[in-house]
């Protein structure tokens, strides 16, 4: 069968803050500082909402879920991701796959990666072999070198009938 493709990028960083826990793929992860952020501040969660939304050509996260809007204080990333899933199948896309990109020192994600992409594919409604979740350092490099923060990288793409 043909398809049309269409393929979205996205990047998201948030500071670290106080807590003692980070949300990555939307698993808790237990770790000496939380993150700064006006919802739960899950990177790699934002990173794939703005593939999906790139891929659509409909902005970014921050045009959908404003961090001006109190409605998104704390909120579950999660929530985030199943509103630009079920945008991309009310324009008749599917989520083909998601390969996602960690980029910190700290904490570890090996040890999640499989809990994160068991989160991410439920939430896209996709199976598992669809989601790739994986973790780089910078080599003690710049601000996720030296601990100020966190970011991830995510591509998606979408596919629907031709």
């Amino acid at each position: 069968m043909a398809m049309n493709l269409r393929i979205g990028q996205g990047f998201d960083v948030h500071a670290f803050g106080e807590g003692d826990h980070v949300m990555l793929g939307g698993v808790r992860v237990p770790h000496s500082r939380g993150l700064q952020a006006h919802s739960d501040g899950d990177v790699v969660l934002h990173a794939i909402c703005d593939a999906i939304l790139g891929a659509l050509a409909l902005g970014d996260i921050g045009r959908h879920f404003p961090p001006s809007d109190a409605r998104w204080r704390d909120a579950d990333s999660r929530m985030f991701v199943r509103h630009c899933r079920d945008l991309a199948r009310d324009a008749g896309w599917q989520v083909v796959n998601v390969d996602a990109t960690v980029i910190a020192e700290r904490p570890k994600v090996g040890p999640h990666a499989q809990a994160m992409r068991e989160a991410i594919a439920a939430d896209l409604g996709v199976d598992l072999e669809a989601v790739s979740v994986k973790a780089t350092t910078t080599e003690t490099l710049g601000f996720t070198g030296r601990g100020e923060g966190i970011a991830a990288m995510a591509v998606c793409l979408l596919g629907r009938p031709a």
